[in-house]
């Protein structure tokens, strides 16, 4: 379990505290249509302006390719004034930390917000050049990282302004998904039941080496699934599949048995012949997909041999949707798995994405123990990556 300093560690009356947040909401034009990211942030910054601190928020929006007025953080702080019911200052400076910017700090009193432009207005950024790292640090006393969903990139707002600033510490919110997926992976209270679902094997393969070792369940469900079907000698018709894993598949299979843990596989799922939600579908047995179709979705045997393997699990980590979720007749599979995750006695955490998506969606999410705020960064953490964002803070 890694020991970093977290705010509560801090003093912070009349410092300046740069915080790295996930502000990278989804947008349509300048309305923001999902804040559970602004809200993921307020703990943090509550706790940090009622200890006198003087607030100097950032975050990326989108990946605009320099300035560009489409992807302006002005509308988060809009809402983050509403939220917080009180003003946060918009330093509206496409430097990001130019002349308006150093002059809304240089003007804070303890307790005031000032929000920077989208950090991504500054081309250096993703390259974690020294410059603008230096330019971060330069308005800001200590530094604060609460952005789970970006800590897996080495940039200058996660990793390059540690250098330059006197103190560093990590907020609550990824203090919660240290705590929440570290624990998980490195001593989980067991049976440890984990559920990988999505498209493709390519995007889980070192999540799937590194839980192999740990967990005693491991569910496969989604697109990912019928390489693993191919793998065991059936055909799987116009399936998604990945033929250069197929051999790979093959040697988790066999992994999974060497080392006793219980992998379970699709054994029926739904299949259409055209791919839309307003189609004929029925189900068919994992050994006897029909040439000319597409498997969209576990079948209802495999719902229930998933389900049951819940019914005792103690800690339990779900990454990826068992079927084409975002069809209404194709998402019998992911409701399933949900439901059952909110019978579960015991730690249920979503590794965010299209998982932490889904189960906000059928309402499902203040059942879970944790939701992820980062897909990207909840999948490195599973691989058991360090996260660059978090090795960079100050240990305690």
């Amino acid at each position: 379990m890694l020991n970093k300093r977290n705010i509560d560690d801090l003093q912070v009356k009349g410092k300046r505290i740069l915080v790295r947040c996930d502000f990278n909401v989804p947008m349509d034009g300048s309305k923001i249509t999902d804040d559970v990211r602004i809200q993921a942030a307020l703990p943090t910054i509550k706790k940090l302006i009622a200890g006198g601190g003087r607030l100097i928020l950032c975050s990326h929006l989108g990946k605009p390719k320099g300035p560009d007025a489409q992807f302006t953080l002005a509308p988060v702080a809009e809402r983050l004034s509403q939220l917080l019911d009180k003003p946060v200052v918009f330093a509206a400076d496409d430097a990001v930390v130019g002349e308006k910017a150093c002059a809304a700090v240089a003007a804070m009193a303890d307790g005031d917000v000032v929000l920077l432009e989208n950090t991504r207005f500054r081309k250096e950024e993703s390259k974690n050049e020294e410059a603008f790292s230096r330019g971060l640090a330069s308005i800001a006393d200590i530094f604060v990282i609460d952005a789970f969903g970006s800590a897996h990139r080495a940039h200058c707002s996660t990793v390059g302004v540690t250098q330059f600033v006197t103190e560093s510490a990590v907020g609550y919110l990824m203090e919660k998904e240290i705590a929440f997926l570290g624990n998980a992976v490195s001593s989980p209270v067991r049976p440890f039941v984990a559920i990988l679902g999505g498209a493709k094997v390519s995007d889980k393969i070192a999540v799937i080496d590194n839980l192999l070792g740990k967990v005693d369940t491991l569910i496969i469900g989604g697109g990912m699934a019928y390489t693993f079907i191919a793998a065991q000698g059936h055909e799987v018709g116009k399936s998604l599949l990945e033929t250069d894993r197929i051999e790979y598949a093959k040697e988790m299979i066999a992994k999974a048995k060497a080392v006793g843990v219980n992998l379970l596989l699709p054994v029926d799922t739904l299949v259409v012949r055209e791919f839309k939600n307003d189609t004929e579908f029925w189900t068919a047995d994992c050994d006897a997909i029909p040439a000319d179709c597409i498997g969209v979705d576990i079948g209802e045997k495999t719902r229930k041999i998933f389900t049951d393997a819940l019914k005792d699990a103690k800690t339990v980590v779900w990454n990826g949707p068992m079927g084409v979720f975002e069809f209404e007749n194709f998402a019998k599979g992911t409701i399933a798995v949900a439901e059952a995750l909110t019978n579960v006695d015991g730690t249920t955490i979503i590794g965010g994405g299209d998982s932490a998506a889904a189960v906000n969606l059928l309402g499902f999410g203040d059942k879970m123990s944790h939701i992820s705020t980062g897909g990207g960064a909840s999948l490195e953490f599973l691989e058991g990556k360090e996260l660059p964002g978090v090795v960079a803070i100050d240990d305690k």
